[in-house]
């Protein structure tokens, strides 16, 4: 993740300053999502089905591949705009099969009584390398420039790959309950009546819990908020706060540091509040700064304001993640988040083009509040009593 948050930070940078425009940057964002759209359907029913460690590996690689040629075309001074919006769609198709399938494997090999710390760990490397590397684009790009950027992305792909030879060997698929009936019409089926069968299974999980309805909806308007925040991070320390690349090299890192903070106590916090208080608090404390982060003025307010951002949203990531992977099955598990993700998809899909039209057009100001309204409304939707479940749900009690 250090690798990718140098990329997404060099690469909107650069965008930004050969396009001048926010409008550009949401195209980015919208190239992206659209591709990702079409294959979320049918990457849940292949989460389930295949070794998840086995995808994983085809994922990196692939989005190792892509990037190094992107690489290569920027350090001979060759790259062009266009060239960076295809990466960014072909890595970000990657990019979504990617979560569900390395939170599902996650799932597969914790047991239930450590799936916050197994949780806290992943969130602090993802949120402080992501963001902490966005620290250090601010500072290297005028140095090394976009091609050195995505070189290391490269280099960080390669030590990943060998990072997964030494999770497990041979090949593992998480096994279904052992039901004869089902199985025999299962065996009756064609591969598109199982496709169908399998996702509506999912649906009709979800349907009947509450608690994963809800919890899959506030998780829904996290990712379609917090997606679409890269169009304006940029533009606020360009346009807002005139710091240029330092002054969103310095957003970033007060946001990774944010993040590993709150990687160190969500544990405690959880075990005193309870995870569904501790995202309530999050989604207000997100709220509130997205709110006041274009009136900061001065980098080191903006700082303040995106340290406590960061950690509000790591935090907030382990307690849903953690609960989700305590609701849900393993042998569900990427069918149930890719419902989710494939709805986070649509809206930040819808935010990217509002908040970005809005942005260049009208108001960076308006940008913000749009996405903090989004965050309000997640606020609003976990601030009520958790919901009853009307069936069991505890995963681990679901066993083959």
């Amino acid at each position: 993740m250090f690798g990718s948050g140098m990329n997404i930070a060099a690469v909107t940078w650069y965008i930004l300053k050969a396009t001048n425009s926010e409008v550009n940057l949401a195209y980015l964002t919208i190239l992206q999502t659209i591709p990702s759209l079409l294959l979320i359907p049918f990457s849940g029913v292949v989460i389930d089905r295949e070794d998840r460690r086995h995808l994983l590996m085809i994922l990196d690689f692939g989005r190792g591949l892509v990037i190094c040629v992107v690489a290569m075309l920027a350090l001979l001074h060759r790259v062009q705009v266009w060239h960076l919006y295809l990466m960014g769609t072909i890595v970000a198709v990657a990019h979504w099969m990617f979560w569900p399938t390395i939170n599902a494997l996650i799932q597969e090999l914790t047991p239930p009584e450590d799936f916050v710390v197994a949780n806290t760990f992943l969130m602090a490397g993802v949120q402080g390398g992501w963001m902490i590397a966005g620290a250090v684009v601010g500072f290297m790009y005028d140095h090394i420039g976009l091609g050195g950027v995505l070189m290391i992305d490269v280099a960080t792909y390669v030590v990943s790959l060998l990072c997964y030879f030494a999770v497990r060997k041979g090949r593992h698929v998480v096994e279904r309950p052992v039901d004869k009936l089902r199985e025999i019409e299962r065996a009756a089926m064609n591969a598109a009546q199982r496709y169908v069968h399998e996702m509506t299974e999912g649906f009709n999980f979800v349907r009947g819990r509450p608690r994963v309805l809800q919890l899959g909806m506030s998780w829904m308007l996290f990712l379609g908020a917090l997606m679409t925040t890269s169009i304006i991070t940029a533009p606020l320390s360009d346009r807002i706060l005139h710091a240029g690349a330092y002054g969103y090299g310095w957003l970033n890192g007060a946001w990774g540091c944010g993040a590993l903070i709150a990687a160190l106590l969500t544990a405690a916090v959880i075990s005193r509040i309870g995870a569904h208080r501790s995202v309530t608090v999050c989604f207000a404390v997100l709220t509130l700064g997205m709110f006041a982060a274009p009136f900061s003025r001065f980098v080191i307010l903006a700082m303040f304001l995106f340290l406590f951002m960061g950690a509000s949203r790591s935090m907030c990531g382990i307690a849903i993640s953690s609960d989700m992977m305590r609701l849900v099955p393993k042998y569900m598990m990427g069918r149930v988040q890719n419902t989710f993700y494939f709805s986070g998809m649509v809206l930040q899909l819808l935010l990217s083009g509002i908040v970005g039209w809005v942005a260049h057009f009208y108001s960076l100001t308006i940008a913000f509040c749009i996405i903090g309204s989004v965050f309000l409304s997640a606020f609003l939707l976990t601030y009520g009593p958790v919901p009853e479940t009307v069936e069991d749900d505890g995963a681990e009690n679901l066993k083959p």
